[in-house]
């Protein structure tokens, strides 16, 4: 509801804003007699590297081309092509269940683990590693094996060998048997099987019979079967590591030979393989890609295999790699429902008040952005460190959007929740908010901030307001709760 806040402030007639008002009264009312509403269950946190010269060539093995959080290119996607990448169509339909929180490596990082970087390999649950192209350091290939070691999940995509897609000398064969054969960690064949030096230009291999396996019988579907478009298999090794399990083999294999997708164990986590690329490739992606839609091939239940795996690799023990130091529960941000003033908020003039044209959820003060009904911008936000060894690091806040424009399909003023970095880079934009997500009082919005354990980063919103036809950002009731 939007009232007279002061004279800056777009007024609407005063028989509808008394009547908006005194809904939003009542409304409030009832909020702040109700226990405020749980934090979702922390996402599973998936990293995808792309570190690797994961899109050199032709290849363009990403999720998203805005990185390391493809949630900045479009927050709320519905469609493969709402992001832009062959491996678009897998990130998307993990991010539409609200389970996931999705991230990306991107080229020119290294991988870490047990580092107080945002993208250390402690922070997050799977690890993917889709047809990488370049060797690992030394360290990077302990950073790997102490994560799954440690209970995180591990998943290899290979391709058919002579693949080297940037000329190094190195293809996905080697790059992934030279991780497991030649690591400070344990290089005595540690997962149970090894990428066989292959080039299979066609099949189409089926998956076993095991109606209990969580992978052949996940949540996203049943599995029969995958697509091979010129990739290889793997041998599998029991007698080194007796986990080793193949899913789906090439015709006319079984057993310890011909492996298409195999599944392993290593310390407290999980690893899956898959032999060839093109299964997870969804066809659409960056210009200049030669790209081939294997995810929706409807001799294999591609997407179902990735998923499924994805899912299964997630739940292995450890939260990730078990993150080390303790943790006390705790509620972080300081002054989190304004009613000291603007104490330990930077805000623009104004934002944080009293002003009662716009009702605070609870007490008296809220955070109010825009609401001029002309060209406008303004900020709040406040620095915060993120425990590093807490597993869980919900963000939240209330959140109330007032508009009077009367557009159903365009964002004249918006209102982005961001994550930065000390230095003041945007490390991700968390959600972007605009008129046409106005609504009668309040709603909670909540997000995962175990990616930035070890850290101390500022949460930002930044209200931005077109140039007629005010759009009210009020904000209420935030808090960092970690556990």
């Amino acid at each position: 509801m939007l009232g007279s806040r002061n004279p800056r402030r777009y007024r609407r007639a005063f028989t509808s804003a008394l009547a908006v008002f005194a809904a939003l009264i009542a409304g409030t009312a009832v909020q702040a007699a109700t226990a405020p509403t749980a934090a979702a269950a922390t996402p599973h946190r998936i990293l995808f590297d792309n570190s690797k010269a994961e899109t050199a060539g032709n290849a363009d093995w990403i999720i998203g081309t805005s990185q390391p959080d493809p949630l900045a290119q479009d927050a709320t996607p519905s469609a493969e092509t709402d992001w832009t990448g062959a491996l678009s169509a897998w990130g998307v339909a993990l991010q539409k269940t609200g389970d996931y929180s999705l991230k990306t490596l991107p080229s020119g990082n290294t991988i870490t683990y047990g580092t107080s970087a945002a993208l250390d390999l402690q922070n997050f649950d799977t690890f993917v590693l889709p047809e990488p192209n370049v060797l690992l350091s030394a360290a990077e290939k302990t950073a790997v094996m102490r994560f799954v070691q440690n209970g995180g999940g591990l998943f290899l995509v290979s391709d058919h060998t002579g693949a080297d897609r940037n000329n190094d000398g190195y293809d996905a064969v080697e790059v992934i048997n030279d991780l497991m054969s030649n690591n400070s960690v344990d290089s005595t064949d540690p997962f149970g099987f090894s990428v066989d030096t292959l080039s299979v230009s066609t099949d189409n291999p089926r998956a076993i019979t095991d109606s209990t396996n969580p992978v052949l019988n996940g949540s996203f579907g049943k599995v029969t079967g995958s697509i091979i478009r010129s990739g290889t298999t793997v041998t599998l090794k029991p007698a080194d590591n007796p986990a080793v399990k193949g899913l789906v083999y090439r015709t006319g294999y079984s057993g310890n030979t011909g492996a298409f997708f195999a599944t392993s164990t290593f310390g407290s986590g999980r690893v899956a393989v898959w032999g060839d690329s093109s299964p997870i490739d969804d066809g659409t992606g960056q210009s200049g890609n030669t790209l081939y839609d294997g995810w929706n091939d409807t001799a294999g239940t591609n997407a179902a295999l990735a998923l499924n795996a994805t899912e299964w690799l997630s739940g292995g023990t450890g939260g990730g790699g078990g993150g080390g130091g303790t943790c006390t529960a705790a509620q972080l941000i300081a002054n989190p429902g304004f009613e000291s003033g603007s104490t330990s908020w930077s805000a623009s003039s104004g934002v944080i008040t009293t002003d009662s044209g716009e009702a605070a959820r609870t007490g008296s003060y809220k955070a109010w952005l825009s609401g001029y009904g002309s060209a406008h911008t303004d900020t709040l936000s406040q620095s915060v460190a993120v425990p590093s060894g807490c597993s869980a690091a919900t963000f939240s806040f209330y959140l109330h959007i007032d508009t009077a424009e009367t557009t159903t399909s365009t964002s004249y003023d918006t209102l982005k929740v961001q994550v930065l970095n000390s230095g003041g880079s945007v490390l991700a934009t968390l959600a972007t908010y605009s008129n046409l997500n106005a609504a009668s009082g309040y709603a909670q919005r909540s997000f995962n901030l175990g990616a930035y354990a070890g850290q101390t980063v500022t949460l930002k919103f930044t209200g931005t307001e077109g140039s007629q036809l005010q759009t009210s950002f009020v904000i209420d009731d935030t808090a960092l709760n970690v556990s």
